[in-house]
């Protein structure tokens, strides 16, 4: 079987959730089996930029903020959804700038992740930004209370280890970037 035949494909399709936070399909889908599924639920998403800034003195922004979905405060890279006609680009240097009062001369792209292929079509873009200086206040949305920390760049693995930083995205983040600096990458 080619991959072509092992689509799924979609024979009805109704959007049950339309919320500026959660957009919810429901799909009736036949296999390439021949079963069907008649309520198959995904996730729509724009996606989400995650942003590992790094400032002239090694140090790298981390907010702590609440999360509702797990009902605790962690600690991750400054990152956002993307708004609607937004750039994964544009909607990074936003996300910075407002969740930590941090901006950079340049972004460059590092990775574009999958976030849960399964149940969702998001994508999380990954940036890094050379040269992060603290330029203004936070400029927070109504539900986000943010405390920004900056650690040295060769402390994060020692965060992810105790568990002080354990979002799987932002962990991947920050394993892509680090990687990819020991390598000579990003310029």
């Amino acid at each position: 079987m080619d991959a072509s035949e092992r689509h799924w494909r979609i024979t009805e399709s109704e959007l049950v959730i339309n919320t500026p936070w959660l957009r919810l399909r429901r799909d009736r889908v036949d296999l390439p089996s021949g079963r069907t599924i008649e309520e198959y639920y995904v996730r729509e998403s724009r996606g989400f930029a995650v942003v590992f800034a790094l400032t002239p003195d090694g140090e790298v922004p981390l907010v702590r903020q609440y999360k509702h979905g797990v009902g605790a405060i962690v600690l991750e890279l400054p990152a956002g959804m993307i708004d609607p006609g937004e750039t994964p680009l544009a909607a990074a240097e936003r996300e910075l700038l407002e969740e930590t009062g941090y901006q950079a001369a340049a972004m460059e792209h590092v990775a574009t992740f999958l976030t849960d292929p399964t149940h969702s079509d998001s994508r999380m873009f990954l940036f890094f930004a050379r040269d992060a200086r603290l330029t203004a206040m936070q400029a927070l949305d109504p539900t986000e209370d943010i405390d920004v920390e900056t650690v040295p760049v060769d402390g994060l693995e020692a965060l992810i280890e105790r568990g002080e930083i354990s979002v799987s995205h932002h962990v991947a983040a920050i394993y892509t970037v680090l990687h990819a600096m020991r390598a000579g990458y990003p310029h």
